[in-house]
This record gives C-alpha cells, structure tokens and sequence, in this order.
C-alpha cells in the first residue's frame, strides 16, 4: 500500500484534515503537525500521527519520499483490508 500526503509543519496542532484530490485526479491525505521541518521532527510527528490514526506501530510506517518536501509517499506495514477502512473513515468522516 502506498498513502500520498500533503504535510504542513508548524500548525497549530497535530490533525489530520481528510482527503483532498489534486489536480491530476491522484487522492492526498492533507496532515497537519506541530514540529518545526528541522532535523526530520515534522517527520518524525507525520509517521507517528498516521501510525496512530491507522492502528499500527510507528515502526510499520516508512517514508518512502519526499524526505524535505511538503508532498510524501508512505508506505504502512499491516492488514491491507484494515488499513484501507480507516483510510475510508477519514475521507467519509466516519
């Protein structure tokens, strides 16, 4: 599984803002942290929100890319089935 995200640093709190669509048709998850871009902290705080919203340990979280860019690629570690309805609760707000 492959999850695309649009990181924003330096908000006002950790959240994760739902799913938007871009331009191209691909799907983003929009996520906000606390952490400065400093060092890796922003993300460090990006693996750990999305590992906690998934259910899985942080650890089973990799970025794949887009290190020092605001647009990432991860990839979590775990039940395909079960990560795929949690992702779905986040789009449908459920």
């Amino acid at each position: 599984m492959v999850l695309s995200v649009r990181l924003t640093p330096k908000a006002s709190c950790d959240a994760i803002d739902g799913v938007a669509c871009l331009a191209d048709g691909r799907s983003i998850l929009k996520v906000r942290v606390r952490a400065v871009p400093e060092g890796g902290k922003a993300n460090v705080a990006l693996l750990r929100l999305v590992a906690k919203t998934l259910g899985v340990p942080a650890r089973a979280i990799r970025l794949e890319r887009g290190d020092g860019s605001r647009t990432k690629t991860l990839c979590p570690q775990g039940d395909a089935a079960s990560l795929v309805a949690r992702l779905e609760c986040l789009r449908f707000g459920g």
